[in-house]
């Protein structure tokens, strides 16, 4: 198949990317800003993202007194040699042989049907590189081709990659890949303002990692969405499938609301309840806004830690007046902010799952499923305000932090496959709460976000307000998956650390809606704006939905065995 061009390189930079001008029967109108498009240049082939389209003229005379509307005859003879459309292109990779003598395109511009052959040919011949210089004067502009973007992003069968379709191209069917087991290597994040489809493209992804068994995850599903069915947006009323119901022999649901989650009609959610004895100053810090905590109550937090231990907070809760002033006597404390301390406390009082004392571990038990390779959803039901969400949700990350911190160490000695840790993935949403610039140097996910995988443990954030994100914590998240922000701050934010981010902002502005995203960073070759996988019926048959519960044992155990051979295991 011989490709047709579609305009010339008239000038450009490394720096500043590549204007092209149009040739005359290209119409400016079929130009769309995040296309992709190549550079055929004499060595190496410019794999380019389209980042702005423009009207030129040949003479100002023509601006001055343009031809009128009716007037066809005229415009179709100054289209082209006259009037001319342009467009800026951004160059992100470079296809170079591997043998310097023979030219890319007099080398393939045949048209390859046999995928074999294509991997074959491509792995052979074509060496990706990282775009250190620029195509010449009046290089031909032609559409990216099916073989370009498996060039790019592979294919989601290849055995040497865990690789997940996360979507296509904007104007073409070939799937887009991310590599997960970059993905998981590092924190990553969701980001789009509200409506955008944030949820549905966290599902997703986690059901990716399920699948391919890149990692376990943690998942604090604050709204119910993740675990069960969810309402899917929109006029009907109609449910998607919870991970649950995908893969109902590797995901867990937790529940801190009993009552809600079997309104819903959950199947087997387990309880979770939490204790005072398991609140530290650290939480109370955290959650220090929301219950109007002072600096000057949490000093005096620390001094009852200090006499009272792990039971500070119920010894506080039943002290009288009376009580706090002798404390403070003997301690010197400060009986007003004490008091006020007590005052805020209080409030915990009304967390269904908060007991004085707690015969059974939890947390443990949740460690326990993350260690077997199960996949763990935290339900929230009513319990889903700020309060409740931030609290649970530190308290249970940092004990599990510590319990892999000590995994960590323990692998490091013995350098045992066995006493290697399974990569966790902990998703939290409304995550600025929890990282923003005055509280992520005192709370565990900041301390998580700056660790990358140093204790096998990453974090899948997922924000609709970026900006709220302390900068240090934006420039270590891997890679940025970002739906429509309208935002000047939050469009910022979203390049916070990434080079040549100034060409990618106008993409992101133009995104629609829905089901559109931006893709950069670490699980990607190069950024990549996408129409979003649908989760639907056809995403449930493809990702291997089984229906465990009307299978025996013994299909259960063959139905595992087959997904595990399947994915070379």
């Amino acid at each position: 198949m011989i490709e047709h061009p579609l305009g010339s390189v008239i000038q450009g930079s490394l720096s500043e990317g590549l204007e092209v001008r149009l040739h005359p029967d290209i119409s400016v109108e079929q130009m769309r800003v995040g296309k992709f498009l190549v550079v055929q240049g004499v060595r190496s082939r410019f794999f380019c993202l389209l980042t702005d389209v423009s009207l030129g003229t040949a003479n100002p005379r023509i601006m001055a007194n343009p031809p009128s509307f009716e007037d066809t005859f005229m415009r179709d003879v100054l289209a082209g040699s006259s009037t001319y459309g342009t467009i800026e292109l951004a160059p992100m990779l470079m296809f170079t042989p591997i043998d310097s003598d023979n030219n890319y395109s007099s080398k393939n511009n045949k048209n390859n049907s046999s995928l074999a052959s294509f991997k074959a040919q491509t792995n052979s011949e074509i060496e990706l590189l990282p775009v250190k210089t620029i195509p010449s004067h009046f290089s031909q502009v032609y559409e990216a081709s099916e073989r370009d973007f498996r060039l790019v992003f592979g294919w989601e069968d290849d055995q040497t990659r865990r690789n997940f379709t996360i979507g296509k191209p904007l104007d073409m069917e070939v799937p887009i890949c991310i590599d997960l087991d970059r993905f998981v290597e590092r924190s990553n994040g969701v980001f789009g303002k509200s409506g955008t489809g944030k949820s549905f493209l966290t599902r997703l992804l986690i059901s990716g990692i399920i699948r391919r068994q890149a990692a376990v995850n943690l998942m604090f599903d604050m709204h119910s969405e993740y675990g069960w069915e969810a309402m899917r947006e929109g006029k009907d009323i109609a449910t998607v499938k919870g991970l649950r119901q995908l893969f109902p022999g590797q995901v867990e649901i937790y529940t801190l609301d009993t009552e809600s989650t079997k309104r819903r009609g959950v199947k087997d959610a387990q309880e979770l309840y939490l204790s005072y004895n398991q609140i530290e100053i650290e939480d109370i810090r955290l959650v220090g806004y929301e219950l109007g905590i002072s600096e000057a109550s949490l000093d005096n937090a620390s001094i009852l830690n200090a006499e009272y231990g792990e039971s500070w907070i119920v010894q506080l809760l039943n002290m009288t007046n009376e009580d706090i002033k002798i404390f403070c006597q003997e301690k010197q404390g400060h009986a007003g902010s004490i008091m006020s301390l007590q005052r805020k406390l209080m409030r915990l009082q009304n967390l269904k799952y908060l007991r004085p004392v707690c015969p059974h571990n939890y947390i443990d038990q949740i460690l326990q499923s993350l260690d077997a390779g199960k996949h763990v959803v935290v339900e929230f039901g009513s319990q889903s305000n700020l309060l409740s969400y931030m609290l649970a949700t530190n308290m249970i990350t940092r004990r599990i932090h510590a319990n892999y911190v000590k995994k960590s160490e323990q692998f490091l000695q013995t350098k045992s496959s066995v006493d290697r840790p399974r990569q966790l993935v902990i998703t939290i949403e409304e995550a600025h709460r929890f990282l923003d610039s005055k509280i992520v140097h005192q709370t565990i996910f900041g301390t998580i976000a700056r660790e990358m995988r140093k204790y096998f443990v990453t974090l899948l954030i997922v924000d609709q307000r970026p900006s709220g994100i302390d900068n240090e914590v934006m420039s270590q998240v891997g890679t940025r998956i970002t739906c429509l922000l309208n935002d000047e701050k939050d469009i910022d934010a979203i390049f916070t650390g990434v080079s040549g981010g100034q060409n990618l902002r106008s993409v992101l502005a133009k995104l629609d809606s829905k089901q559109q995203a931006l893709i950069l960073g670490h699980a990607v070759p190069m950024p990549v704006v996408i129409r979003t996988r649908a989760y639907d019926q056809q995403f449930y048959t493809e990702i291997g939905e089984i229906d465990w519960s009307e299978l025996s044992d013994e299909a259960v155990l063959a139905a595992a065995e087959k997904a595990r051979a399947d994915l070379g295991f």
